[in-house]
């Protein structure tokens, strides 16, 4: 008899999911809560797979061996409490694909950072000819993948929650990027408890395995001390001269094993701080896996970073329009700011995630010349920034904000949409935000 696995969500993870474990011999049900279009419809029928939309069938997804639950359901639902309580096994669909591929994996999470950490380290693998994959939050779906092609490697940027249904999930390598408070309405608001859910990464690691992390974020710092880990731990510090990355104006530093590897940096193209510890975790993840330093140095050269991170949109009457519509919490919105230089206009606002917005007091007094909030409850940001600024506007559409981004603006000023909230107030997701931001400055 075949083993049989339900799929709840018919994602692309989901979707992805059925199909490797069609090819796998599973007997494959999805179901999901939402209506299902008439395209997926049509495939999930042509593949011979079962599925239910609109509904939950408790019975079908109990008769199951296990469970593949999509990342966007959270733990705490009433469906995900009745099945673990009839001790269910449920798991990520990274889980399931892990265990069907032999390809080395690399591992990177992280509040931010995560996804242009993960891309830049598929450039440099696949510039230095690996056969290499880049999958998970990013990209197609994992398990697709592992069902339809066969890559020696795989890059994984992989989010909490995905990590939250991990088992026996092991990467060679893996990268915590920074650990700052973010999507604690998941969390019941305990900070403690996304934290355990990004070190999920390492707990399945191996003494052959290696740990990148940013010796500069003060969390890591803290719960790594604790931690009796077996993978061989990488710091990464821009500043400290360790055993470990260090970088200087123009060099990445990789001391590992006695040995001393200097990367030319130069002219990596993408500024801040925090874009340089990004650039010195992918460099060192390459360099474990024996890439050149030459190698790395003309991929990190022609690197043009993600769509929505500190996006260049346009120059207009000498004022700089960016687009990080991708800055969805506190922290990352702190290095965008921490990045400009000019008088700022800032738009921020969306859907609160238990955001602490005095962490940004001190950079925006300094900087900000104008704040324009863009979401349906400003309260919050009322509150904490009105009295900040020259200028303080509340709008509720893109276009609106950018024209008064535009008004009161002037030459060498910097217009930056750096929301440090979700979007889905307004916008289906922040691509949709940060594409909005782009098509209304063009528009000016």
């Amino acid at each position: 008899m075949k083993n049989r696995i339900v799929i709840l969500g018919a994602g692309q993870s989901g979707v992805g999911a059925a199909i490797l474990g069609k090819k796998k011999g599973y007997e494959v049900f999805v179901s999901d809560i939402k209506e299902i279009d008439q395209d997926l419809q049509d495939f999930l029928n042509q593949e011979g797979i079962q599925w239910e939309a609109g509904k939950h069938t408790i019975n079908t997804i109990k008769a199951a061996d296990f469970i593949i639950k999509s990342p966007g359901i959270p733990s705490n639902t009433k469906l995900i409490k009745t099945l673990l309580d009839k001790g269910k096994i449920i798991i990520s669909e990274i889980e399931f694909a892990a265990q069907h591929t032999s390809a080395t994996l690399i591992g990177i999470t992280g509040t931010n950072g995560k996804t242009t950490t993960t891309m830049l380290t598929y450039k440099i693998l696949k510039d230095a000819g690996l056969n290499v994959g880049i999958a998970g939050n990013i990209g197609s779906s994992f398990a697709l993948q592992v069902a339809q092609t066969k890559f020696d490697y795989y890059v994984l940027e992989i989010s909490s929650f995905q990590l939250d249904d991990i088992r026996e999930f092991a990467p060679h390598i893996a990268v915590i990027t920074n650990i700052t408070p973010d999507h604690l309405d998941r969390y019941n608001y305990n900070f403690e408890d996304y934290i355990k859910s990004k070190l999920r990464i390492l707990r399945n690691q191996s003494e052959k395995d290696f740990f990148l992390f940013n010796a500069e974020d003060p969390v890591l710092n803290r719960v790594i001390k604790k931690k009796n880990l077996k993978s061989k731990k990488i710091p990464l510090d821009v500043s400290s001269d360790i055993e470990g990355v260090t970088a200087t104006k123009d060099q990445i530093i990789i001391k590992h094993k006695k040995k001393r590897i200097m990367i030319n940096s130069a002219q990596f193209p993408l500024s801040g701080r925090h874009n340089l510890l990004n650039a010195m975790a992918a460099s060192t993840v390459a360099s474990l896996l024996h890439v050149s330093k030459d190698s790395i140095r003309d991929s990190l050269y022609h690197f043009k970073g993600a769509p929505h991170r500190m996006e260049k949109v346009l120059t207009i009457q000498h004022v700089q329009y960016i687009n990080d519509s991708k800055a969805t919490n506190i922290n990352a919105t702190f290095f965008a700011i921490d990045s400009i230089n000019s008088p700022l206009v800032w738009i921020v606002g969306g859907v609160d995630k238990g955001n602490d917005y005095n962490e940004l007091l001190p950079m925006v007094r300094k900087k900000a010349k104008a704040i324009i909030c863009l979401g349906l409850n400003n309260e919050k940001l009322r509150d904490t920034f009105e009295n900040v600024s020259e200028i303080f506007i509340e709008t509720q559409s893109m276009s609106e904000a950018v024209k008064i981004a535009h008004k009161v603006s002037i030459a060498k000023d910097t217009v930056l949409l750096s929301p440090a909230c979700a979007s889905f107030d307004l916008f289906k997701n922040y691509e949709d935000r940060g594409n909005q931001f782009k098509n209304a400055v063009r528009n000016l």
